[in-house]
């Protein structure tokens, strides 16, 4: 693709304005809960006082940022017809603007179907299946369950703490990316166990981690989400691509989890949490209240700490009387599925380019197919850093060519040749 200097400077501009009309668009800081709001009702909840909790939210003025956003949208669709860099401005800038609809919403069952538009809904087909993001979620709880008097001598230690774990994290990122490149920091307001940005990745202050969390923070936070970002303000035209833009949550979460299950920093009890958040966002869209969702992630065996940090996920942003969800949790599981698709697609075509090309910024697995003909020409970059996972491609390969000839091979006709063996 020959793609002339004219070009480069109505590419930068647009995505140059596409952040400065996304900058005050920040979807998790608005939906949040305080943390002390939490450690107040699980004290309550103990007590068996389960009161609806009271939240407030702050409800931000985007008009300006969606009416610059739609205008970027139709700018792209006219200046850059046919240009896969103009498609992906535009869709990137409509993303952002049904997000900001959301936010001008929260707190209210408004929230819901924009965030539903953004991040699917359990019960959405998986792509390339018959099966649904919901049929998948019971599959992984029901798998989780019988393996579990199995799995219960296999204790989990969680005796780092995130004091510990900071320093730990901070020496092994510091190697890998160079000295003070990502900072770690103990946040004592944190809602999540940990959250990464470009620089920087947080730990809940007077949490504890195990070997499994410290696994799954470099896997996840540390070698996707921080590591794409960092790719992405590498790239010398689009500046956006050093940020998670609603449309790409799906693919950049899912490729998270995958790298999860790829390093061997997944276990099934991670499977059954995730599985277990989408299940709850079905009971709330038919009507369950927060307590009922608490209830439930009791019942399902998680702590009161855990049962109620995974509620609020499910209605962060929403009233909390039922009949209403914040979806975002439902790309784990579906991302998940779909970006191993997509690996195990790329190896059978011999295409470990287009891998490769998803960790040069913040892309969707749309993207990484259609921007191909700029990376060939240059005009995007490939990725400066891979996690270690993707260095080593022989053994990636292998795991690969396992998993296309294992997914061949029918469970049922399994069993059935097993007992005629034993007759």
């Amino acid at each position: 693709m020959n793609v002339d200097a004219s070009a480069h400077r109505l590419y930068a501009a647009l995505d140059q304005r596409l952040l400065a009309a996304t900058r005050a668009i920040n979807i998790l800081p608005t939906v949040s809960w305080p943390a002390s709001l939490e450690q107040r009702m699980i004290a309550a909840y103990d007590k068996g006082d389960f009161a609806l909790p009271q939240v407030h939210y702050v409800r931000p003025d985007l008009a300006g940022a969606r009416a610059e956003l739609a205008a970027i949208e139709r700018e792209a669709e006219v200046l850059l017809v046919g240009d896969p860099i103009g498609d992906f401005l535009c869709r990137t800038a409509t993303s952002w603007r049904v997000a900001a609809e959301m936010l001008e919403a929260v707190g209210s069952a408004g929230v819901t179907a924009p965030s539903i538009a953004l991040y699917g809904r359990p019960g959405d087909a998986i792509p390339g299946s018959d099966k649904s993001n919901l049929d998948a979620a019971r599959y992984f709880v029901e798998l989780s369950d019988e393996l579990g008097a199995d799995l219960l001598s296999d204790t989990v230690s969680m005796d780092l703490s995130a004091e510990a774990l900071r320093a730990d994290l901070s020496q092994v990122l510091d190697q890998f990316f160079g000295p003070g490149r990502i900072a770690i920091e103990v946040d004592p307001e944190l809602t999540a166990k940990a959250a990464a940005g470009a620089t920087r990745i947080r730990l809940r202050g007077g949490a504890h981690f195990s070997e499994y969390d410290r696994h799954q923070l470099l896997a996840h936070e540390a070698f996707v989400h921080s590591l794409t970002a960092l790719n992405g303000r590498e790239q010398p035209l689009l500046g956006s691509l050093a940020r998670t833009s609603p449309r790409v949550t799906a693919t950049q979460e899912g490729l998270a989890v995958f790298a999860e299950l790829i390093s061997g920093a997944i276990d099934i009890a991670r499977l059954k949490r995730i599985s277990l958040r989408i299940l709850a966002i079905d009971m709330a869209l038919n009507g369950a209240d927060f307590v009922e969702v608490y209830k439930y992630f009791r019942h399902c065996g998680q702590g009161a700490a855990d049962s109620f940090h995974s509620a609020q996920r499910v209605f962060r942003g929403v009233p909390l009387t039922g009949g209403a969800a914040f979806a975002k949790d439902n790309v784990y599981l579906s991302g998940l599925l779909t970006v191993h698709t997509f690996f195990r697609w790329a190896f059978k075509q011999q295409r470990m380019d287009l891998l490769r090309y998803l960790f040069a910024g913040k892309l969707a697995l749309h993207d990484v197919i259609t921007l191909q003909p700029h990376f060939e020409a240059g005009t995007l970059l490939p990725p400066r850093w891979l996690p270690p996972w993707m260095q080593r491609v022989h053994g990636l390969a292998g795991k690969l060519a396992f998993s296309l000839f294992v997914n061949g091979i029918h469970m049922g006709q399994v069993q059935a040749d097993e007992l005629n063996l034993r007759l």
